[in-house]
């Protein structure tokens, strides 16, 4: 069976579904490439030119992408050598990831709204917002919604990945040519902060569980938590009972993020398996069923479907020819 078509059986005691999938989608390179091929950018020297990336970073994560079933190399061309590296089903199952990080951009980051191109549901005619529902009962969820426990495989040990990728700078000028969402990288793109914030969602608001669980040096962990707090996804506050204490709570935007990791979560239940079983238990309080995340169309309500998503420039699109 070939790993891009079936879910990876993970070795008994190592990083579970979440540190698998953290160590994948929790660094930019790997973000920015699998988006440039579910594009249709897969050959090696279009990827150059789409990315502020030096050969070997591009070399290695395609091989780590490959090696991971995300990616499949095909070779196009044999005098020379030429290779292509196509979307798998794997990689195709990330379209509720993307998507919800491009809602999420819309609107929260400043600008984005009037520039980002419109997302289109060709079921139903019109232009939609993905909406996260409960997969059992269809109700739209939101954190607070949903009841999380550790699984049979669910340890903080080992669902913080394993990383031999370097971040690159938070350089502005590589960041803005980037061609994904600087804002989105800053709070995932990264194994670090995408595991703090997941913590954050478990509810954890101190510098030193942070730490403690996490298992990150204190000067990542502080670095992490003033860039979360400086982009407004994380807000300091004094302890109710001990005035001295700082802690750190999600804000509004901040838990508005909850859809991508909702969808990151899904992601790596269905394409990673321990033999324990599950690394998160998760059930939607209204209706008691497994939470199973879902998006769906806000305009219709039907469930939506990668391929019946379609994505319209701003400029060309009918409405602002109408206005213009």
């Amino acid at each position: 069976m070939e790993l891009q078509t079936q879910p990876t059986a993970l070795e008994p005691g190592s990083a579970n579904a979440v540190g698998r999938m953290l160590g994948l989608l929790g660094d930019e390179w790997t973000l920015l490439i699998v988006q440039q091929a579910l594009q249709g950018v897969g050959r090696f020297g279009e990827l150059m030119k789409a990315m502020p990336i030096s050969n070997s970073v591009l070399t290695s994560r395609l091989n780590l992408l490959v090696r991971e079933g995300l990616l499949r190399r095909h070779i196009y061309q044999s005098n020379p050598l030429r290779a292509e590296y196509l979307v798998t089903d794997r990689s195709r199952a990330l379209w509720p990831f993307m998507l919800s990080i491009w809602e999420w951009e819309r609107r929260w980051v400043d600008d984005h709204a009037d520039q980002l191109p419109v997302m289109h549901h060709e079921a139903c005619g019109r232009d939609f917002s993905p909406l996260l529902t409960c997969g059992s009962c269809a109700k739209a969820v939101e954190a607070k919604d949903v009841a999380a426990g550790w699984g049979p495989s669910g340890t903080w040990e080992r669902s913080v990945p394993e990383s031999a990728t370097r971040r690159r700078s938070d350089n502005a000028g590589a960041r803005s040519s980037a061609g994904l969402f600087p804002e989105t990288m800053m709070v995932f793109g990264n194994r670090w902060s995408s595991a703090l914030l997941g913590a954050a969602f478990r509810g954890v608001t101190r510098f030193s569980d942070f730490e403690a669980h996490l298992g990150a040096p204190p000067t990542v962990v502080a670095e992490r938590l003033r860039a979360f707090c400086a982009h407004d996804i994380l807000a300091a506050t004094a302890h109710e009972q001990r005035p001295d204490w700082v802690e750190y709570r999600l804000t509004e935007k901040g838990r508005a993020f909850y859809p991508v990791i909702a969808a990151s979560l899904q992601w790596a239940d269905d394409w990673f398996r321990a033999p324990e079983g599950p690394a998160l238990v998760q059930h939607h309080r209204s209706c008691g069923d497994r939470f199973d995340a879902t998006f769906r169309c806000d305009q219709c309500h039907e469930a939506l479907a990668g391929h019946e998503i379609t994505i319209v420039d701003r400029d060309t699109h009918p409405s602002r020819e109408d206005d213009r």
